[in-house]
């Protein structure tokens, strides 16, 4: 029964406390067994039971849940790090998909590469996140678009569950882009996705949630309530890229289907984030994709002002998101989403658990939650967060079981 000792300063998360209260515990002792916490608090009211236990010295660290991705384009072929110099010269996110890149092109690569090939790659993604603390993973298919790779890509995410110890929740996203093959042919895509691929993810429990991109060169308001209206009847969670580059009505669409999360939101307005609190739904924000795309960040003050729950994750994908560093997301969000820290490290802990359906056990450091977390080399969460440093996580445990 292990009890880490000497945390300066211990952050518990508690999922039903306000966002900007991470529960924070200063010279604390936690003690966990069998993959989960047992007890937390103050050290010098450590419980005689414990005294003589295993002790693990945290060398006046920071100790917090393990962190929580909770959007991810995981499974993908190639890189675009041609488009980065195109963004630089003044070409935008839509020109250049309209040029055959983008999504598209990914596309293309996902569908060339091999299951082993995008297994290898996937995995060695998911040890880098290990290492910075990350111990749970969402992860949306959607470079596949057609029915042989879109479960191509949910089966990589099945045989990564059984290979590597990071918690993985996979997310069906057929309604990505319509594929090339489908133009001029936009019922047919739909069809297909309504009537056979969502009732294939389904059966063969190949992902939690169905999520769809509403934008302009993506998806309509009404096709993605199709989409929806079939993943529901089907027992799919919905999820929702919404007013992402423009305000297009994804995040009142998002509330009307009680769905667990809209995520990006950059351009959602006061109409949308008054439904989305009403609704419980959580919004995700994506610090990473503003700053390679050079758009707009997520309104979070106004949000969390008004009672939505904001979750901080790293939308990890070859194009607009190309780095999987939750800790450097939570930092911009700090400094461009008008976050605090104990806001921010809820964000990536208990409000990400909550984007995910997992916050009665993971995203938590209390007793019954699972033994995920994170040992950080900072004497406090603020540290923490203000000196950035490549990786300050010097130990992870994975229900209990040091990685």
């Amino acid at each position: 029964m292990p009890v880490l000792k000497n945390i300066a300063e211990l952050a518990t998360c508690p999922a039903d406390n306000p966002q900007q209260d991470a529960g924070l515990v200063r010279d604390a002792a936690l003690v966990f067994q069998d993959g989960t916490v047992r007890w937390l608090g103050p050290e010098n009211e450590l419980p005689a039971e414990f005294s003589g236990e295993e002790s693990i010295d945290c060398k006046s660290s920071l100790v917090i849940p393990g962190l929580i991705d909770c959007h991810t384009h995981l499974c993908f072929g190639g890189w675009r790090g041609d488009e980065f110099e195109l963004r630089l010269a003044g070409a935008s996110y839509q020109e250049i998909a309209a040029a055959g890149g983008g999504i598209r092109s990914t596309v293309e690569a996902t569908r060339s590469a091999s299951p082993q090939e995008l297994e290898q790659k996937a995995a060695a993604a998911l040890q880098g996140m290990l290492e910075l603390g990350v111990t749970t993973v969402e992860c949306k298919s959607g470079y596949g678009l057609d029915e042989v790779n879109e479960i191509k890509q949910l089966e990589v995410y099945q045989r990564l569950k059984q290979c590597q110890p990071v918690e993985l929740v996979p997310t069906f996203l057929g309604a990505h882009i319509i594929p090339p093959q489908y133009q001029g042919q936009r019922d047919r895509y739909i069809n297909l996705l309504c009537d056979v691929l969502i009732p294939q993810v389904a059966a063969g429990k190949l992902a939690e949630f169905c999520d769809a991109f509403v934008e302009e060169g993506a998806y309509t308001l009404e096709e993605a309530k199709q989409i929806f209206t079939a993943a529901r009847e089907h027992g799919l969670q919905i999820k929702l890229h919404a007013d992402q580059l423009s305000n297009g009505g994804g995040a009142a669409l998002a509330a009307q289907f009680d769905a667990v999360s809209a995520e990006h939101l950059e351009y959602v307005n006061e109409e949308g984030i008054t439904l989305l609190a009403e609704a419980g739904t959580v919004a995700v924000s994506l610090p990473l994709a503003s700053l390679y795309l050079g758009e707009r960040y997520v309104p979070a003050r106004r949000m969390i002002d008004v009672g939505v729950r904001v979750a901080v994750a790293t939308d990890f994908n070859p194009g607009s998101a190309p780095s999987y560093h939750l800790p450097l997301a939570m930092t911009l969000a700090c400094l461009n989403q008008a976050m605090t820290p104990q806001e921010t490290l809820n964000a990536a802990t208990t409000v990400a658990a909550r984007a995910v359906a997992r916050h009665d056990r993971i995203g938590s450091l209390l007793p019954g939650y699972q033994a995920d977390i994170a040992i950080i080399d900072a004497p406090n969460l603020n540290q923490w967060l203000y000196h950035f440093t490549p990786n300050a996580c010097t130990s992870v445990y994975k229900n209990g079981i040091k990685m």
